[in-house]
């Protein structure tokens, strides 16, 4: 082949990879041709993906493509083992339905409840506790749906704040979001509004002035970014979170404990230290849900424990965030970090430091 030609062919080529890459991973075809399965995987993983929706970002398969990330592989790509489930697990594995009174609401708590106007999202976490509820094709809230939904959050005095989750909120268009936040502005009783979401960490492209704008519509919009390894903060993402950050809106963040993903003391260490720097703040480091397909992921509580009592003390307070359990059947997220007094007599206390040495405590209070 002449080299002018293979020039050309050449160009072509990379012009043909880079409108690929461009595309979202969304079947087993894109896992091959992104290189992200052997072939011998595809027969069992196209068992998962029929089961459980899989997409994968073109920002996520750049990260991937740049640099090993196992953490980063782990969370997104599917895998055999969610073919396997245990007695425990479940389709509803937090109690969601319960707690469901109309499409879209979930009310657990008197002065909060979780509005899910969306059940897709831009890529499916592998540990997901709404796996089976979320994915490419189900359907969102339909417009009567919602009106239903903002009438019930309106009709009830005693709510304070909403919570924006899915799904994730943030894939709704910048106009529909101004359009729920105008409504719930207009609530007097509602103080603030959350977001939970992934959009900043998997497609920073997605956050651009328009969607902060529409973020802005309420005068107290709070974001909770899903983030569980310090590989994910990658330079466009923390572009995004400064943007986010100078626009006035509050950032936190709440991560799962994942098996051979961040379940040690440096890791953790090195994401909460990475999100202070960026102006989030770590809120909640979950402990893995019952879903089902997921036991692969989790820890014993017991290694929980033990990871944020060596963050303790080596580590800066702005650093801690509670370590949760959102248990079975709805009854709730309970904080279930290591324990550090033990009372001995009606007002006497033994408490044990962060360097493991115990001290005697009066409670002179005490009646």
């Amino acid at each position: 082949m002449p080299a002018d030609v293979a020039s050309l062919a050449s160009i072509v080529e990379h012009q043909r990879i880079s409108v690929v890459k461009k595309q979202a991973v969304r079947d087993v075809k894109g896992l091959l041709d992104s290189k992200l399965i052997p072939p011998e995987q595809s027969e069992a993983l196209d068992q998962v993906v029929r089961k459980f929706s899989v997409a994968i970002t073109p920002h996520v398969l750049d990260t991937l493509a740049l640099g090993d990330s196992p953490a980063i592989f782990k969370q997104f790509v599917p895998d055999a083992a969610e073919l396997e489930e245990t007695p425990e697990e479940s389709s509803d594995p937090i109690g969601d339905q319960a707690h469901s009174p109309l499409p879209g609401i979930i009310h657990r708590y008197e002065d909060r409840l979780l509005l899910n106007v969306v059940q897709t999202c831009a890529v499916y976490c592998r540990y997901c506790f709404r796996r089976e509820k979320v994915g490419s094709g189900s359907a969102g809230l339909t417009p009567a749906q919602l009106d239903a939904a903002l009438d019930y959050i309106r009709q009830d005095k005693k709510l304070w704040e909403v919570i924006l989750s899915g799904g994730d909120p943030l894939t709704l268009s910048p106009r529909r979001l101004s359009g729920i936040l105008s409504q719930l502005r207009d609530m007097a009783h509602i103080g603030i509004v959350r977001f939970h979401t992934r959009l900043p960490t998997v497609a920073p492209d997605k956050i651009h002035d328009e969607l902060i704008a529409a973020l802005k519509q309420h005068p107290a919009v709070y974001l909770i970014l899903h983030v569980n390894h310090p590989d994910e903060l990658t330079p466009a993402v923390c572009e995004k979170l400064s943007l986010l950050a100078d626009a006035g809106i509050p950032l936190l963040s709440q991560s799962v404990l994942l098996r051979d993903i961040n379940d040690n003391a440096d890791v953790l260490t090195r994401l909460f230290r990475k999100l202070l720097v960026n102006r989030v703040k770590p809120y909640y480091l979950h402990h893995g849900d019952l879903a089902k397909g997921t036991r692969h992921f989790r820890t014993s509580i017991e290694q929980g424990q033990a990871l944020m009592k060596a963050l303790r003390g080596p580590v800066s307070g702005l650093c801690q965030p509670h370590y949760v359990l959102d248990l079975p059947g709805g009854a709730g997220k309970v904080p279930i970090g290591p324990q550090y007094l033990t009372t001995t007599a009606r007002n006497s206390h033994t408490i044990e430091d962060v360097s493991g040495c115990t001290h005697h405590y009066l409670d002179d209070c005490q009646p």
